[in-house]
């Protein structure tokens, strides 16, 4: 897991992330940056990586988008 800064938006790149670690990375990720959103994830081409992640983020009631595959912004926080 590697948290960066790119144009303004701090991101969280999930590469290497083992798949039972996600949704605390995810969640601990998005709580201790709620103030800087939006905030994005990056999922890389795993299927199973951005399934584990919106499934995480619809059960915390996080609203996210999708712009392209692969790669989830954090909208808000309800």
């Amino acid at each position: 897991m590697r948290v960066f800064e790119e144009r303004g938006i701090t991101h969280l790149d999930l590469h290497g992330t083992k798949h039972q670690d996600v949704s605390s990375e995810v969640l601990n990720f998005t709580y201790q940056y709620q103030e800087l959103l939006p905030l994005v994830i990056i999922c890389g081409n795993s299927n199973k990586m951005i399934e584990l992640t919106s499934s995480c983020l619809n059960k915390a009631e996080i609203k996210f988008s999708s712009p392209r595959f692969g790669i989830i912004r954090i909208e808000g926080i309800s």
